[in-house]
């Protein structure tokens, strides 16, 4: 049964260190074996959409807010499979929200419901998964409303599948936002996925900087995909391409991954800026109206930014929307943000991680464990410190003496009763 008190919601975005491209490219595969696998890294940022979901008894009512404060238009589908499959069909503006609730409808037991996005930090169209964002979201909702218990792997699934019911081309990458800030390597074989967790040694400060410029994502797959599938496909542009996403980014993703073991942040950045000037070498040829990226440059060429990064490159499917450096300390990254705000106008995000942030179960934090086993038992959740804490302990004691005979000794039974 369904709570009838809202309950909130959070989904970042994610931030690709390193790969792009290399999720819809490896899919490939299922019809070309000569085609190399993808492989990339990628992170959650502290962007995001946040909302309030409840129940409806009949209807996907959505409203939502932009990153800049402005109200949009809302959203009110009946739950009814053709009129969410036209909805996502139509390439509006919600049509991300209705592909995922379609795709709920058709795998559960389902009734309507109420999405309130009242609060957006993560700016669309910059190459941080905003409209992968909302698919998880939608798919989280869900889960949370009508207690499904999808894992993080779960919403990503969903999420990729309501995506692609839209006039969308997105790849697999994008939805790993549902893991928040805990970096992951996705592998890609065709259709076949893998997600693992990866080890931090140290801290990695980044800076993610929004060029306030334009990108058209639609037109770098659509004519990057030219070249697996199209008229560029025994072109050298073509081979440049398949050399890029292929060979050449297995061995970045390679060393980036024992980088990030090390904690070595002056490797990262260096690798960042080799694996831009691939691109930019390989890729652009194939795209140059929207990959030259003149903005892109000069933000990664300015010379104020060198004594305080170990490098940098673009972000996402690349062009003018976000530029992404490794920062020498949290010193360095406060002074490049300053310096990117003062000298080139522009807008930032400063993301660490690292170990300060230890996962703990499908990529949640240890701390949020009691809350989310409240939400999937369905339990309305204490809004006050002192109940919140009275509840966990209750439910871990429930839980600890369950699983007694497997985890406990009888001393341990006996204190756990207790």
């Amino acid at each position: 049964r369904a709570p009838t008190a809202a309950m909130e919601v959070f989904v970042p975005g994610r931030v690709c260190l390193f790969g792009e491209h290399s999720d819809w490219a490896g899919a490939y595969r299922r019809f070309d074996a000569t085609v190399d696998p993808g492989a990339c890294i990628v992170c959650g940022t502290n962007q995001g959409l946040h909302a309030r979901v409840r129940a409806h008894p009949r209807l996907l009512k959505v409203t939502a807010r932009s990153h800049t404060g402005e109200r949009l238009r809302c959203l009110e589908v009946p739950m009814d499979r053709d009129a969410l499959l036209a909805e996502a069909r139509s390439g509006s503006y919600f049509s991300y929200v209705a592909g995922v609730a379609y795709q709920v409808l058709e795998r559960f037991d389902v009734k309507g419901l109420v999405i309130d996005n009242y609060k957006t930090t993560l700016p669309a169209q910059k190459g941080l998964s905003s409209s992968a964002a909302v698919c998880v979201l939608v798919a989280r909702a869900f889960s949370a409303v009508y207690g499904l218990r999808l894992t993080p792997r779960g919403e990503m699934d969903l999420a990729y599948q309501g995506e692609i019911t839209t006039p969308s081309q997105c790849g697999r990458m994008d939805q790993c936002c549902a893991f928040g800030l805990q970096p992951v390597l996705m592998e890609f074989d065709g259709d076949w996925l893998t997600t693992t967790p990866l080890t931090l040694g140290g801290p990695l400060h980044l800076v993610i900087v929004e060029l306030g410029a334009h990108k058209d994502t639609v037109v770098i797959l659509r004519d990057l995909n030219q070249c697996y599938s199209g008229v560029l496909r025994d072109t050298p542009i073509a081979k440049g391409v398949r050399e890029l996403l292929g060979p050449r980014n297995h061995e970045i993703t390679t060393q980036a991954i024992e980088a990030l073991a090390a904690g070595d942040s002056q490797r990262l950045g260096e690798l960042m800026t080799h694996a831009q000037a691939l691109f930019d070498q390989f890729a652009t040829p194939a795209c140059p109206a929207e990959l030259t990226a003149p903005v892109l440059h000069r933000v990664l060429a300015h010379a104020a930014l060198r004594p305080h990064i170990y490098g940098g490159k673009g972000v996402g499917s690349q062009g003018d929307g976000c530029a992404q450096f490794v920062a020498k300390s949290a010193e360095d990254q406060a002074e490049v943000v300053r310096i990117v705000k003062e000298d080139l106008g522009m807008d930032c995000l400063s993301l660490t991680i690292g170990p300060g942030a230890q996962p703990g179960v499908d990529g949640w934090t240890l701390t949020d464990l009691p809350r989310r086993l409240l939400a999937c038992l369905g339990t309305r959740i204490p809004t006050r410190p002192t109940h919140f804490a009275a509840a966990s302990c209750a439910l871990m004691c429930a839980t600890a003496l369950a699983l007694g005979p497997m985890a406990l000794s009888a001393r341990g039974q006996r204190m756990a009763s207790r």
